[in-house]
């Protein structure tokens, strides 16, 4: 080397040192992700296919968004964009984008920010010997905040009237558009037990529209507002939410409680005849039969297009071949409360039978949204194991009646279902299941569906 060139090449280091320095984190991410597409997606061969999709689908910043919008409404596509900042050392913020178009034409768009507040342990020096007690490092929950803003527009929806003795032939369809934006917060206050409070306020703005060229009558020409409350007219509602989760584990990893009990509020002003209250009490049980068996509660500190393994590995899980396994059990219960005088929205309402319209499975072998009422009760009970690498089996026990009057919310003349089916866990992708189900008092149903979310991210807000 010559002498001269030295001093050169020191140079083109440190000039390379400060270029390198000043790449934001939104930059390395794309040079990340596109080295990653490079990587995976350059030969198109069916070894490279998987490893292609997985990237395109879970990535960021960019990927697409992929899902079912909800029971009837078809199947959704479209762009997210995902982006993480770490302004200091007690925060971590993190944002998501997305919209998808379904099939049918129904869409959603939304935008979904997520704040972690890091409470760092604080260092104390202890003495040595017999009394010094233990450390205070230790992994703990930190406080997440989430802001959000949705719009879904939903072009067909199922509504049979209310109460469980509704007809199959009294079906009909309505449109719905749906905004909701507000705040929610998750405080942990027991770390040993994974005990926090819940705490949310969101304003909630439906416009409920006529549905034609369906196979059934658009909602108005079979129903009044007496027969489905909320038909004129919907106000704006101001909805406020408080409660407690409890998350503990046992028996090293082999038995996962997640419970959750909530009392909400939904106030009208324009409209106090619409005013009502819910209390929820959710208690889920996941008895996983190998310990490396994947936890299937969402993940707080993520967002809905965001499946990172924590809330500082902005990484999605791998896909992996190892035998998962489980069995899950769940009890749900809604209790609406309305005054002399006032009704419970029939749009706000909780449904039984194939899928809710967030998109949860119960008494599937029913016609989607085919009972309807301001009180349910669902009992299930399912097994899950995996066939080979992501694919998986599963058999699935549902038990669940509505109820108009919350007295009549017992064990009694429950609706039944079973179901058996396929289900698909790769890694961070949206879970997808195939399910047949049959049993009840209706004849059989197939369900195939795409959650709306990332496997390991956190719920889009509940439509009701």
């Amino acid at each position: 080397m010559r002498k001269n060139s030295v001093p050169i090449f020191f140079a083109y280091l440190a000039l390379s040192a400060g270029a390198y320095a000043q790449e934001t984190q939104l930059g390395s991410d794309f040079r990340r992700e596109g080295d990653a597409l490079r990587q995976d997606c350059s030969s198109f061969n069916f070894k490279s296919l998987g490893s292609c999709a997985y990237t395109l689908f879970t990535d960021h910043p960019l990927h697409i968004a992929a899902g079912s919008i909800a029971p009837q409404d078809g199947f959704g596509l479209g762009p997210a964009f995902v982006a993480h900042w770490t302004p200091n050392e007690s925060w971590r913020l993190s944002w998501d984008v997305d919209a998808v178009v379904s099939t049918n034409r129904s869409w959603r768009a939304g935008a979904y920010m997520t704040a972690i507040w890091d409470r760092h342990s604080r260092i104390v020096v202890k003495p040595g010997g017999s009394g010094a007690g233990a450390s205070n490092l230790t992994v703990r929950e930190d406080p997440v905040f989430h802001l959000l803003v949705q719009t879904i527009s939903l072009k067909a929806l199922d509504y049979f009237g209310l109460g469980p003795d509704s007809s199959e032939a009294a079906r009909s369809f309505f449109g719905m558009r749906e905004t909701v934006a507000g705040v929610n917060a998750t405080w942990p206050i027991v770390q040993q037990w994974h005990i926090a409070l819940y705490g949310e306020a969101n304003g909630r703005f439906v416009d409920v529209r006529p549905s034609t060229g369906e196979s059934s009558p658009s909602i108005e020409q079979l129903y009044s507002p007496a027969t489905a409350p909320g038909l004129a007219s919907q106000p704006a509602f101001a909805q406020f939410g408080e409660g407690v989760r409890i998350a503990p584990s046992f028996a090293g990893g082999h038995v996962r409680l997640n419970y959750s009990v909530m009392f909400k509020e939904y106030a009208a002003p324009g409209d106090s005849t619409y005013s009502f209250e819910r209390w929820t009490t959710d208690l889920s049980h996941q008895f996983p039969i190998y310990r490396r068996t994947r936890s299937l509660a969402p993940n707080g500190f993520n967002g809905p297009d965001d499946c990172s393994v924590s809330a500082g590995t902005h990484t999605c899980p791998a896909v992996t071949r190892n035998l998962e396994g489980s069995i899950t059990a769940r009890f749900l219960m809604n209790q609406s409360f309305a005054s002399a005088g006032h009704v419970v929205p029939f749009y706000f309402q909780p449904t039984l039978g194939g899928s809710d319209i967030d998109g949860n499975p119960a008494l599937p072998s029913y016609q989607d949204y085919r009972f309807r009422g301001p009180n349910d009760l669902l009992l299930q009970a399912a097994f899950e194991h995996s066939i080979y690498g992501p694919l998986g089996f599963t058999a699935m026990l549902d038990e669940g009646k509505v109820a108009l009057q919350r007295s009549d919310l017992d064990f009694t003349h429950l609706r039944h279902s079973y179901s058996v089916g396929l289900t698909l866990r790769a890694g961070g992708f949206p879970m997808v299941w195939l399910l047949f189900s049959f049993g009840g008092q209706e004849g059989s149903h197939t369900t195939a569906a795409m959650n709306s979310s990332l496997f390991g991210a956190s719920a889009r807000p509940s439509l009701y």
